[in-house]
């Protein structure tokens, strides 16, 4: 089995099925949270919030990296970690939501300045993070969650953000669903079972299968579904193909849905000749990393595409 040791820890948990006694796996294990670059980013999480977010897209973020670890399996009670969650943790505001150091300019309703806020374009990546690295039980993330969930409304999520902020929202329409926030708070709230199977989950997956549907007319917050979307990219950050069949595919009930099934076939198209998968867009931020190219194959893409997969056939 090739590639680096995260991604054959989760090859082992999430494709042959082996679990966290298999000694494979701790092997596995062992040797990511031994390597340099996962120490690199655990160092860098432990100043968290770190630089204020200016743009959602920011791959080099603290955010992202976060979101990037803790798909990785990096769990509360690893070296460094509880530091980090300890960190996150504190940040909250007085709702109970999760919160990041954001400037936004005043030309978009802003201060300019650095302030600790939420939005809901970020919110969600830090509630996702603290689900998957282990902290599950808690009334920090039930509040938070139902925090997420208040927020949705007949069409999906709206562009929402923390009342410091004042009229600050994102170039679109207010009545239409902002896709990425909408595929950001899917993807948190399908982390906890009671919610998975909520009206407001439901409602959001249909808007995002929608504007699938529609990708040729509609844009909402000029978020579009056309070549770029496309592209295979990691790691999960922006609103794309892979991010959002990776959302998407955790809800059981979509499993046979059409439209779903068409982005699928648009991903599996992509293989080589081998099955493989590789990077067709990359982010600079990750560029030293193996799927932060596009001239070979991918280990992390490819074994994204063939999760993606595994979750579609088991309908």
């Amino acid at each position: 089995m090739g590639g680096p040791p995260w991604v054959q820890y989760r090859t082992r948990i999430d494709l042959l099925g082996q679990t966290e006694n298999d000694s494979e796996v701790a092997v596995t294990r062992k040797a990511m949270l031994m390597h340099p670059d996962i120490h690199m980013l655990l160092s860098e999480l432990a100043a968290w919030p770190g630089l204020a977010l200016k743009r959602h897209n920011d791959a080099g973020h603290l955010l992202h990296k976060l979101v990037f670890i803790s798909d990785l399996g990096i769990r509360a009670g690893d070296p460094g970690v509880d530091k980090i969650i300890e960190r996150v943790m504190e940040y909250r505001s007085e709702d109970g939501t999760f919160q990041t150091l954001a400037n936004v300019s005043p030309q978009y309703g802003g201060s300019g300045k650095d302030q600790l806020v939420w939005m809901l374009c970020d919110t969600p990546s830090v509630l996702y993070s603290m689900i998957k690295m282990g902290i599950k039980n808690s009334a920090i993330i039930s509040s938070a969650a139902q925090h997420i969930a208040s927020l949705s409304s007949d069409n999906g999520w709206p562009c929402a953000v923390a009342s410091e902020l004042g009229k600050f929202r994102g170039p679109g329409r207010k009545t239409d669903p902002c896709p990425y926030a909408t595929i950001l708070a899917l993807k948190a709230l399908a982390q906890t079972p009671e919610w998975r199977d909520s009206r407001a989950c439901s409602i959001g997956a249909d808007t995002v299968l929608k504007l699938w549907e529609q990708r040729k007319e509609r844009r909402p917050y000029m978020f579009a579904m056309g070549t770029d979307f496309a592209k295979l990219k990691a790691p999960l950050i922006w609103y794309d193909l892979l991010h959002v069949l990776e959302v998407l595919s955790q809800f059981p009930s979509l499993r046979k849905d059409k439209r779903l099934l068409e982005m699928v076939n648009v991903m599996e198209a992509k293989s080589d000749v081998e099955g493989r998968f590789t990077a067709e867009s990359v982010w600079k931020a990750w560029s030293e990393w193996e799927f932060g190219q596009k001239k070979n194959p991918s280990y992390l893409i490819t074994l994204q595409v063939y999760c993606i997969l595994k979750r579609i056939s088991q309908t």
